[in-house]
C-alpha cells in the first residue's frame, strides 16, 4: 500500500486558534512509522501553504469564507492528485473545514470510477450548520452540509458535482453536541447518526456494523476523524472537548472494524490542538488510533 501524508496547518475554520500546529505534532508522535509498522510505502508531501487566519468576525454568516476556500481548493487538488496517482491520501489538519477539500477530492476520483463511497464521519459535532443557523459562522462546523449541497457555492461546487455526495453515503459517529438547527435539519435530510446515545444503548460493535453494512465489493471507505470524537479525558488536545465520548477501547474498535472490511481508501486527522494536549497524549493517541485503522490487533482473527 502507497500513503502520502499532506499536511494543511489552519485554524482558519475553527472557533479556537492552535490546530495549525497539529500537522508537526502528529509526525513528531510517529505517524509515518506507524503506517510503515503495517507495509506502507510512506511519502511525505510536507505541508501545503495557504492565508493565515485573520481572526475577523463572521460576514453573511461565514467566518473566514475566502480564506476556507483558498485552503480547500488546495487540500482539494493535493488530495486529487494522490488518489487519482493510486495512493491512499492522509490529510493531516488542521481544523474539520478542510474535509471539505479532502472528500470533495476523493468523491470526485470515486465519480470518474464508477465507484461507491462511504464517508464515515468521527466526531462529537454534526458539523451540519449553514450560514442561516450557525451560532458562531466558524466553518468547522459546516463540511458535513456543504458536502451534501447546502452551502457557498465555491465549495458546494468542488468535487465538480452538486452535491458532492448524496446523504445516503454518510454515517456519523458518535456525535453527542448538536445544535437546535443542526438537529432540525439532519432529521429533515435524512443523514444516518449513530450518536452517543445510539452507542450506549445498542454497543459500539452493533452501531459500527450498521454504520458498515451494505458495503459494495468495490466501495471507497473515507474516514474524517475528528479527534474530539474521544472522550476529553483521553483526548485533552482539542479546541472542542466534549465530555461523554468513546473509551479507549470503543474507539480502538471503531478503527479495527474498518481495518476488517479492507476498504480504507483514504483519511482525514484533523482538529488536534497541540497547545491545548498534555504530554502529546492525543497525538499519540491519533497514531495508535492510526496503527488499529490499518490492522493491528491482538491476536489473528477468523471472521466469521
Amino acid at each position: 500500500m502507497d500513503v502520502s501524508l499532506i499536511g494543511a496547518p489552519t485554524d482558519v475554520g475553527a472557533s479556537v486558534v492552535g490546530c495549525r500546529l497539529g500537522p508537526g505534532a502528529l509526525r513528531l508522535a510517529g505517524i509515518q512509522a506507524a503506517f510503515e509498522r503495517f507495509g506502507a510505502t510512506v511519502v511525505d508531501r510536507g505541508d501545503l501553504t495557504g492565508p493565515v487566519n485573520p481572526m475577523a468576525p463572521p460576514v453573511d454568516g461565514y467566518r473566514h469564507l475566502a480564506e476556507v476556500t483558498e485552503w480547500n481548493r488546495s487540500v482539494h487538488d493535493a488530495v486529487y492528485a494522490e488518489v487519482s496517482g493510486g495512493r491512499m491520501p492522509v490529510l493531516l489538519g488542521g481544523d474539520h473545514c478542510l474535509a471539505i477539500g479532502s472528500v470533495s477530492a476523493v468523491a470526485r476520483h470515486c465519480r470518474e470510477q464508477g465507484r461507491p463511497m462511504r464517508l464515515l464521519w468521527f466526531d462529537a459535532h454534526a458539523d451540519y450548520n449553514t450560514a442561516s443557523i450557525t451560532p458562531s459562522g466558524n466553518m468547522h462546523g459546516m463540511p458535513v452540509a456543504v458536502l451534501t449541497g447546502n452551502g457557498p457555492q465555491d465549495l458546494v461546487e468542488l468535487s465538480g458535482a452538486v452535491p458532492a455526495l448524496a446523504t445516503s453515503d454518510v454515517r456519523q459517529i458518535g456525535l453527542r453536541d448538536v445544535d437546535l438547527g443542526e438537529k432540525h435539519l439532519l432529521h429533515e435530510h435524512r443523514i444516518e447518526v449513530f450518536d452517543m446515545r445510539y452507542l450506549d444503548e445498542v454497543g459500539v460493535r452493533e452501531a459500527m456494523r450498521m454504520a458498515l453494512d451494505d458495503l459494495d465489493p468495490d466501495t471507497h471507505v473515507h474516514v474524517s476523524l475528528d479527534l474530539d470524537f474521544l472522550d476529553d479525558t483521553i483526548a485533552p488536545g482539542v479546541g472542542t472537548p466534549v465530555r461523554g465520548g468513546p473509551t479507549y477501547r470503543e474507539a480502538h474498535l471503531c478503527m479495527e472494524m474498518v481495518a476488517d472490511t479492507g476498504r480504507l481508501g483514504s483519511l482525514d486527522i484533523v482538529e488536534l490542538n497541540p497547545a491545548l494536549d498534555v504530554r502529546s497524549e492525543t497525538a499519540r493517541l491519533a497514531v495508535d488510533l492510526v496503527e488499529s485503522l490499518f490492522g493491528k490487533s491482538t491476536l489473528l482473527r477468523v471472521h466469521r
